[in-house]
């Protein structure tokens, strides 16, 4: 059994539980396993074994890093759990997972994902605004997969729905490195 350390800095990775049909999401998401390992980072995630979310778990494990998984007891009993996790924190709720997620955090970055993802994605951008955080929100845009996003958030800024300031809450980067360099960590 590997010996864990908690590691000084962590990152929360949100992402898919499935790998997508572009095969550069997966290998993003080992990439940005691997880098945050060598630079000595813990990942928080959300405790799966399957899609993004396995591969990049999987890729911070062969780092040797600290990998926290949390998962809502309910996803558990469909045995989706990470077994190799140096700790998986089980929660009664969604809610409550993003809530640990957060908080076991100094920074957030985003690679592709469906509707989970969006929902964490913008729950932590909320906070932001609200003034609850100060945490660097980073979209990892692999194969431009937030384009879409990215031009509905300016349509909201022109309509006047969205603050430009609170727009530039969420940061872009094209790759896993240049993520991790935006975050500051």
């Amino acid at each position: 059994m590997r010996k864990w350390t908690k590691s000084p800095r962590r990152l929360t990775v949100f992402c898919g539980s499935a790998f997508g049909t572009d095969p550069r999401f997966r290998a993003e998401a080992a990439a940005l396993g691997e880098a945050l390992g060598k630079a000595g980072l813990g990942l928080v995630y959300g405790g799966a074994n399957c899609g993004l979310m396995g591969v990049l778990a999987d890729a911070a494990l062969a780092q040797q890093a600290e990998v926290i998984g949390v998962l809502p007891e309910a996803l558990a009993a469909h045995e989706i759990a990470h077994a190799g996790l140096s700790v998986l924190e089980l929660v009664p709720t969604m809610h409550e997972r993003k809530a640990r997620m957060h908080a076991l955090c100094d920074a957030i970055l985003v690679l592709p994902g469906g509707y989970g993802t969006l929902d964490e994605l913008f729950e932590a951008v909320t906070w932001a605004q609200l003034g609850l955080h100060g945490k660097p929100i980073v979209l990892v845009n692999t194969a431009n997969y937030w384009d879409g996003l990215l031009t509905f958030l300016e349509s909201a800024v022109d309509c006047g729905f969205l603050k430009e300031r609170n727009r530039k809450l969420m940061r872009v980067a094209a790759n896993a490195v240049e993520a991790l360099t935006m975050t500051g960590l």
